[in-house]
């Protein structure tokens, strides 16, 4: 195993100052060295047949790293004190009223794919097996339906979005403009 500790000797000192570069912490930086040294070690003699053992070592390296980083998941906590937004859901409850008359001037396909899956819950595949279609054609028909009924929601009651795309005010149908 000399090839393993002459290699480690000359390459283990860059290997740290490019996973410290990229990982900060030192604890991290040490254990991805030890267990880059280890799989090294559990590779035996074929180690030593390795033609580039820099190469072998930085691509484990950075393989090892993408793990370590996949698998990681950074939390922040959330200070007690956060205010929670509190959204007006007046303005769409009251939206609503528009609903069944508009839904009424859609098409009959769009009503049905819109009433039995947004409305009553239906699933996608039963929706689907129901209609003899594919589940994709099943989910591009709801999609267009919803735009549909979204762009005559929004001609018909004359409603507003805000910057963030969330109803902010209509004009009920039967009231007229002011």
């Amino acid at each position: 195993m000399n090839c393993l500790t002459t290699a480690w000797s000359l390459y283990a000192p860059e290997i740290r100052s490019w996973l410290r570069h990229r990982l900060g912490a030192t604890t991290d930086v040490e254990d991805v060295l030890q267990d880059l040294f280890l799989k090294a070690l559990r590779q035996g003699d074929r180690f030593c047949s390795v033609h580039n053992a820099r190469a072998w070592l930085f691509e484990v390296a950075r393989n090892m790293l993408a793990d370590r980083l996949r698998v990681a998941r950074e939390t922040v906590a959330l200070p007690e004190d956060l205010p929670v937004p509190i959204f007006e859901s007046e303005t769409v409850d009251n939206l609503t009223a528009c609903l069944s008359r508009v839904l009424s001037e859609l098409s009959a396909e769009d009503r049905d794919a819109i009433m039995l899956c947004d409305i009553q819950a239906m699933s996608h595949a039963e929706y689907a097996q129901r209609k003899d279609l594919s589940l994709s054609a099943t989910k591009s028909r709801l999609q267009r339906a919803r735009k549909r009924l979204r762009e005559q929601m929004t001609s018909a009651c004359q409603v507003q979005f805000d910057e963030f795309g969330r109803v902010s005010d209509f004009v009920p149908r039967d009231t007229p403009l002011s």
